[in-house]
């Protein structure tokens, strides 16, 4: 061989080398692309699943937070509780028991609630904020004619052990 043959050959096994870590690293970038792209999706899953959640955890939770007929008032607000996060929960039983539980034996009242509207205001996967319409209807003893009015809330709340727990809830 002489020494021009050498150097083509030592020049086409470059190219080849090169080549073959051009087509790695196109591989590589198509790789980490294709990942960027599933994580995005992934992602978004995740923050609508989180919003279609957490909107009828609301729903569910508000209901039980605010309807309750007076012969039973103290179990119904109890169980309520358990959807709720430690300091809230810690508030709204403390407001059961001093004042909507006394006062809705006092006056004989039930109040019921439904919901006719819900919307996500912010969701991430693991926190959410829903506005809700209520309509609650109310009768007592001195009023037995059934009063229905219009109300909105937001609720603010957390998925915690994959249950999503009301920690605010605020009339607007």
């Amino acid at each position: 061989m002489s020494e021009n043959d050498e150097g083509t050959r030592k020049f086409a096994i470059t190219k080849a080398t090169a080549l073959k870590i051009a087509a790695a690293v196109v591989v590589v970038a198509l790789a980490v692309g294709v990942g960027f792209l599933w994580y995005g999706y992934r992602q978004d899953q995740l923050a609508e699943r989180a919003r279609t959640e957490a909107v009828d955890a609301a729903g569910k939770q508000a209901v039980a937070m605010l309807a309750y007929d007076f012969s039973d008032v103290d179990n119904q607000l109890a169980a309520a509780a358990d959807g709720l996060t430690g300091s809230f929960r810690d508030d709204y039983t403390t407001l059961v028991q001093q004042t909507i539980a006394p006062g809705a034996k006092e006056k004989q009242l039930t109040v019921q609630v439904s919901v006719q509207a819900g919307a996500p205001v912010s969701t991430t996967p693991d926190t959410a904020v829903v506005l809700l319409y209520l309509n609650q209807t109310t009768t007592s003893a001195e009023a037995p004619d059934a009063r229905t009015s219009g109300s909105r809330v937001r609720v603010s709340l957390q998925k915690v052990d994959d249950r999503w727990l009301v920690d605010q809830l605020t009339p607007v």
